[in-house]
């Protein structure tokens, strides 16, 4: 995390902002792999079914903790480009109270078109992920 607090509005502005750069979608799958290669990941003792994702054709794992009432997700995948997706939800729902994480939908997927340029099963596995992000917020929120 930058030491400067970002918004989660500024968070995806700057992603729309970085897909703009890029004229075309080979570009942009380029830039979504070298995400996917940046993205630190989960331990493989983390890689469990504990934390894995339903509904994702990928193996994709996620984890939370609380650190002063803030989420703070850990997640990768065994798939490069959803690995580079896994990092572009982190870098938004990362780090966020639990109020802030439900109450933002993952629009920006739609501002990039990335939506348009998913497979269905991708597309599918993105959507299992924000209900899994939502889900942890949830139950950090009610407090279980």
């Amino acid at each position: 995390m930058n030491d400067t607090f970002v918004t989660i509005a500024e968070a995806k502005q700057s992603i729309v902002d970085e897909f703009s750069l890029f004229d075309d979608w080979v570009d942009r799958y380029e830039y979504i792999i070298e995400l996917g290669k940046a993205l630190e990941g989960l331990p493989e003792e983390c890689q469990t079914e504990q934390f894995r994702v339903k509904g994702c054709q990928s193996q994709v794992w996620f984890r939370a903790h609380n650190d002063d009432g803030r989420i703070i997700y850990e997640a990768d995948s065994d798939a490069i480009i959803v690995r580079g997706l896994v990092a572009l939800l982190l870098r938004v729902y990362s780090n966020r109270l639990p109020d802030e994480v439900l109450s933002t939908s993952p629009d920006f997927f739609d501002a990039i078109e990335l939506g348009s340029h998913l497979s269905g099963s991708r597309a599918n596995g993105l959507h299992a992920m924000v209900n899994h992000i939502h889900s942890y917020a949830q139950s950090f929120k009610d407090g279980t």
